[in-house]
């Protein structure tokens, strides 16, 4: 959901390769500290936690020379320390987020018959690493692990019930854990001050990425005959997108109250990227993408095509291109194709440079009234 775009990085002075640097140190840690498998669960949006810890921590920041890697260009590179408490954050979130994915996936029937023990099994150990990753850090997991357990009973019971509140519901084990991975930066960082505002941005953080990712799937789960959390409980786009506005200046809000969003970083890690989700989905509402420069795309069209849905993987299939594209760190630099679904994916790395004004562009034309990257 978070692509910081080079030209905001120049703009505040920032290196573009820090957003990379925290990916690279969070892949590292996963590999580190639980095996080559558990950098499969590498989750880019958690690399935020690793920024938050850091520029609240006073003193200098823990590099470590990386060895040589695809996505660098085989070059050796000065990353964020594996050991480093915002990292061992970052990996526990992306253990225990990666572990509710699979669960989704076997529960939704995502996933063959004969692919669902394989992957029923990997979610447990997952789930056990993150609770060691958590124990490491002082972060008490359970209850996070309990609200995503919970998940599935919300969906069902959504579908049967007919309450205005379901929606809040569905949301909500997604919030809490957002919400205690934003405190625990402060926990860390040793800002006792700044708990109870991170606490409130990392809820309001966890809304727009549970319902922007509803909006984003919404005709694709439709199509499936998937559960989608606002079908379910009624929710227009409208409505949808009102909600995203509203936590999105409830997040801005609470981030000033730390006094953070005055930190380049923070403006170009977070906050910038989270007005490009905003503005992407709002050009989506009611399926016509309209810019001043006379350009109009379906977005629905746009979006499909950008999906490229394929067959889903067999068993052997899904464990080849777990163990060929993720723990190896191939799906950092290549498109490549997702184990559990069959739908291609782009590089991970894309998520972090939009590459110039025409390529961000929704429209391709170039007009940087429309960019996404506000260069």
């Amino acid at each position: 959901m978070l692509r910081p775009c080079a030209h905001g990085a120049a703009k505040y002075g920032i290196d573009a390769a820090e957003w990379r640097t925290h990916m690279c140190g969070l892949c590292l840690g996963l590999r580190d500290g639980h095996g080559q498998l558990a950098r499969a669960t590498t989750n880019v949006d958690a690399i935020v936690l690793s920024m938050l810890t850091e520029v609240q921590a006073e003193g200098a920041v823990e590099r470590s020379t990386a060895g040589r890697c695809a996505l660098r260009g085989m070059q050796r590179a000065s990353v964020a320390s594996a050991n480093s408490p915002g990292v061992r954050l970052a990996a526990t979130a992306s253990l225990l987020l990666a572990s509710a994915k699979i669960r989704d996936h076997v529960d939704d029937g995502d996933a063959s018959v004969l692919a669902r023990t394989p992957m029923a099994k990997a979610a447990s150990r997952w789930a056990g690493q993150a609770r060691v990753s958590a124990q490491r850090i002082g972060l008490d997991v359970e209850p996070l692990v309990a609200a995503l357990n919970t998940q599935t009973q919300l969906e069902r019971a959504a579908r049967d019930l007919d309450d205005p509140d379901s929606l809040t519901r569905l949301t909500a084990p997604t919030q809490l854990c957002a919400s205690e991975f934003f405190a625990h930066t402060a926990v860390l960082a040793d800002r006792p001050d700044n708990i109870d505002a991170l606490r409130t941005a990392g809820w309001q953080f966890g809304r727009i990425a549970h319902l922007a990712d509803a909006v984003q799937d919404y005709e694709k789960d439709l199509a499936r005959g998937r559960f989608n959390p606002l079908a379910a409980t009624g929710t227009t786009m409208p409505q949808a997108y009102d909600l995203l506005r509203e936590s999105d200046s409830r997040l801005r809000e609470a981030v000033a109250a730390a006094e953070l969003d005055a930190i380049p970083t923070v403006r170009w890690m977070l906050l910038d990227p989270l007005s490009s989700v905003l503005r992407r989905l709002g050009h989506g509402i009611g399926g016509v993408v309209g810019h001043a420069c006379g350009v109009a795309n379906d977005r629905a069209d746009v979006q499909m095509h950008s999906r490229r849905t394929g067959r889903r993987p067999g068993l052997g299939e899904s464990l080849t291109l777990i163990l060929g594209s993720y723990c190896t760190g191939y799906a950092c630099c290549a498109e490549h194709t997702q184990p559990c679904t069959g739908e291609r994916k782009d590089p991970w790395i894309n998520n972090c440079d939009c590459g110039g004004c025409a390529d961000c562009c929704d429209c391709g034309c170039g007009c940087c009234d429309c960019c996404d990257c506000s260069c």
